[in-house]
């Protein structure tokens, strides 16, 4: 969603609106993958008309169009204490996610109303993240220091190998998830529950955490201005979030094609 479907001000565009609409009439299937919590999505849901379940925390959680959960891994409460231990030493915002809330320590922290307006509602201020290690869907470093996450993610990556994943979502969001909790398998679930098969799908997006759903693609596209590495993984390129690349997308590889 954020920097693939929505504006830098998290807005949807009336091309992009048009072009959801446009697949629905065609009968295509659409939907949404992203590192959001399911209630960050609702209005998005809602604005597009979107019947089908959507995945939220990159997958870790299957949602029906309704609200109700399908399916949900969270990340075994060893990775959560390692991965807070490991990233509390470095100077960034940690946000916990679990039991539909979104939690923090600090709640002047600089990337907090941006995240805020971006979220739809409001953190939950908390002493320590303890009580809510078990139930954990998604843990967020958050930094305007793009080079420190990627080595961090790195780090992480090698660490919590079968335990958790690392990925960036953006560049100043490093994202750590249950290990099933990935765009990949969300992409292979839900084309099960369609009975779509995986040669038949689509896949747009502009983040770390978009490489996973581009292998189980049939088709893969990046927008413009995902970074070269999310770039050179998909099989073809868009525009960028500002120049309707999803709309592009749309158009360009499933309306044209089916009205010739």
């Amino acid at each position: 969603m954020d920097g693939t479907l929505l504006r830098p001000d998290h807005s949807l565009s009336e091309a992009t609106v048009a072009a959801v609409r446009q697949l629905q009439d065609a009968d295509v299937s659409f939907t949404l993958a992203s590192g959001r919590p399911p209630r960050a999505m609702r209005d998005q849901i809602e604005q597009l008309g979107i019947i089908l379940p959507t995945a939220a925390f990159n997958g870790g959680v299957l949602v029906d169009a309704d609200g109700r959960y399908l399916k949900s891994h969270h990340i075994p409460a060893d990775a959560v204490r390692h991965s807070l231990k490991v990233l509390s030493a470095y100077p960034m915002e940690l946000w916990v996610f679990a039991d539909d809330q979104w939690y923090l320590r600090d709640p002047d922290g600089p990337m907090v109303d941006h995240e805020q307006r971006a979220l739809g509602y409001a953190p939950v201020v908390v002493d320590c993240f303890e009580p809510h290690l078990e139930r954990v869907d998604k843990i967020v470093a958050a930094s305007r220091d793009a080079q420190l996450l990627i080595q961090l993610e790195h780090h992480l990556h090698d660490e919590l190998a079968g335990k958790a994943l690392a990925s960036r979502s953006q560049a100043f969001y490093l994202d750590i998830t249950a290990p099933k909790a990935n765009k990949g398998e969300a992409l292979v679930a839900l084309a099960h529950m369609l009975d779509v098969p995986l040669s038949r799908t689509m896949a747009i997006g502009d983040g770390g955490n978009d490489p996973a759903m581009f292998e189980k693609a049939g088709l893969s596209i990046a927008m413009g201005q995902a970074d070269e590495a999310i770039k050179v993984k998909a099989a073809h390129v868009t525009g960028t979030n500002v120049q309707d690349g999803v709309a592009q997308a749309i158009e360009r590889f499933v309306l044209r094609p089916q009205k010739h």
